[in-house]
């Protein structure tokens, strides 16, 4: 497993000279790239979203874009428009803005439900459909999305079927008074981001992603991720617990996370530290619990605190 040690490590020590003080949630942004999931970074203006996907971008030398989405978008400007060519007689496509390997969809939450569908096909089958002719995304293909969870005024709430298909959401946070020091002494004369590096090749990224997929889970542990999804779906205070493509977030996710450990097993912690971020945006709290200020998040903490843990025989193969 030191394909996936050593790529992620060098990512996550390059995009740290960017994000400062923020390791933690930077390692959760490159379990979902190791996962070729896609996330949902949700949390107030200011605290580098944008920055944590452009630096992404640099550190593997992927091709990067940016959609920032607005009430008047129009899904042809995501996937792209056919153009009638006079010189040729003949439509040419061109491409839109979803046709790069890592996409930024800054506040997404801005665009109208039609437009948001613009992104579905591409995220699940890595593929956009254009005047009836499919187009084939590049891997790896990696959608970063961004929404202000405080801001309603000309928002549209993102609909349950594009929320499901985030493998991760991610908060940021602000961070401490010595980071946001050191954040203003980083940032006097020039902006790191202009002189980050490329780490990684994209060849080893894909190394790493098929790598990561050979990490062992015996039965105990899939029975563990199971009954954690079943039990968001039977808990009193959920009104739509968490889909099977949830179950299939937190087992691919503590894939990632067991071999950026260096082991070649998940054992429970794994599902332990993942469950929040694999799973609270997919749970739909009931109107009784809204009430009483009881959010998905608790929810799913709570969850992990009530069902019981596998035993010892967690790293056994049989």
């Amino acid at each position: 497993m030191s394909i996936v040690q050593s790529v992620a490590e060098r990512i996550i020590d390059n995009v740290s000279k960017v994000i400062i003080g923020k390791r933690n949630e930077i390692r959760l942004t490159v379990l979902g790239l190791l996962c070729e999931g896609h996330i949902l970074l949700e949390d107030v203006p200011g605290v580098g979203k944008t920055m944590l996907a452009r630096a992404l971008a640099r550190s593997i030398g992927a091709s990067f874009s940016r959609i920032q989405f607005t009430p008047d978008m129009l899904p042809s400007d995501v996937t792209g428009v056919s153009v009638f060519n006079q010189s040729t007689r003949e439509f040419e496509f061109r491409p839109g803005p979803i046709m790069a390997q890592i996409v930024l969809s800054d506040e997404i939450n801005r665009a109208t439900p039609k437009t948001q569908a613009a992104l579905l096909e591409a995220m699940e089958e890595h593929q956009i459909t254009v005047d009836g002719k499919t187009y084939r995304l590049e891997d790896p293909f990696l959608v970063i999305a961004t929404q202000n969870p405080i801001e309603y005024e000309g928002t549209f709430p993102l609909p349950e079927a594009q929320l499901d298909r985030f493998m991760l959401r991610i908060r940021l946070g602000y961070p401490t008074p010595q980071e946001e020091i050191a954040m203003l002494d980083s940032q006097q004369y020039q902006h790191p981001l202009q002189t980050l590096q490329q780490v990684v090749t994209v060849e080893e990224l894909l190394a790493a992603q098929r790598a990561v997929r050979e990490i062992y889970l015996n039965y105990d542990i899939k029975n563990y991720i199971v009954g954690l999804v079943t039990t968001t779906r039977q808990h009193p205070d959920v009104y739509l617990g968490a889909s099977p493509r949830g179950a299939l977030a937190l087992f691919r996710t503590s894939q990632a996370r067991a071999a950026i450990a260096g082991r070649d097993y998940v054992i429970p912690d794994d599902i332990k530290a993942l469950a929040e971020s694999t799973l609270a945006h997919r749970v739909i709290v009931g109107p009784n619990a809204r009430i009483k200020d009881i959010s998905a998040s608790s929810i799913v903490q709570s969850i992990v605190n009530a069902v019981s843990v596998p035993g010892a025989t967690v790293g056994a193969r049989y």
